[in-house]
């Protein structure tokens, strides 16, 4: 699936999605993985964070044998290929640093390279893909207005529970009666997040849940290490959970 603005001038469409994780962790990659395989284009991603720089988007000179020589980066590797470029949790880098996007995600489409002296321009199958949650943002994390705008947005939340226990089946092989009681307690977990937990239980944590029930754990002591531990350090928040689990498993 690819979100393509309208064309402009040039007849290049612009491609330029941000996702917004609303808590289902890993959904944003995955779905950049599919998109990725469903275009034929091959992927670049960068997981970002605080000590990321612009020479490691867009690269550095590095010491050979015997001189040095130029090794690109991600987003450059990317661009000249015609590629995606995934930036997982993009609010995580510092301000300066995706600072260099700008000039690719408006109507120039270019990426100077000012150490090399190139200036490339970004092929119409060239795509630029960012994520974050923005559960984790706070005053001193989050995209610049300037750099927001730039930008197509896609909001993921939780698959519907029907949805989610398809999911379950596919990614874990239980029967069809585990994974309802399974997605059941996950949105009854779910609705405690404003209780002392900071996120609330994700498909990846259910689907982990139901491998280890799969392999012989008990129900309740899987959804104690998969559900219930991974959401709080809290002994009362955990005491509380467990709770649910055991009216969910009759215990």
């Amino acid at each position: 699936m690819c979100y393509e603005s309208s064309k402009h001038g040039s007849g290049e469409s612009r491609c330029f999605p941000e996702s917004k994780d609303e808590g289902n962790g890993g959904l944003s990659y995955r779905f950049v993985s599919y998109m990725a395989a469903q275009l034929g284009r091959p992927l670049y991603t960068v997981a970002c964070h605080d000590d990321l720089t612009a020479a490691d988007l867009i690269g550095r000179h590095l010491i050979g044998h015997e001189s040095t020589y130029w090794s690109d980066g991600p987003l450059t590797r990317a661009v000249r290929e015609g590629a995606i470029c995934y930036l997982d949790e993009v609010v995580e880098a510092r301000k300066d640093t995706t600072v260099v996007l700008h000039p690719l995600t408006d109507d120039r489409r270019i990426l100077p390279i000012e150490r090399t002296n190139e200036r490339l321009q970004a092929p119409p199958e060239f795509m630029l893909v960012v994520s974050y949650n923005p559960g984790y943002q706070n005053l001193l994390k989050g995209m610049k207005p300037s750099t927001r705008q730039r930008f197509v947005a896609l909001r993921f939340n939780y698959p519907s529970p029907s949805v989610e226990q398809e999911i379950l089946i596919g990614e874990t092989d239980i029967d069809k009666s585990l994974a309802q009681r399974l997605v059941n307690l996950t949105n009854a977990l779910r609705q405690l997040k404003e209780h002392d937990i900071e996120e609330a239980a994700s498909t990846r944590l259910l689907i982990y849940a139901a491998i280890l029930i799969k392999n012989g754990f008990d129900p309740v002591d899987a959804c104690r290490a998969a559900l219930v531990e991974p959401l709080s350090d809290d002994i009362d928040t955990v005491n509380a959970l467990m709770e649910v689990v055991l009216a969910t498993f009759g215990k």
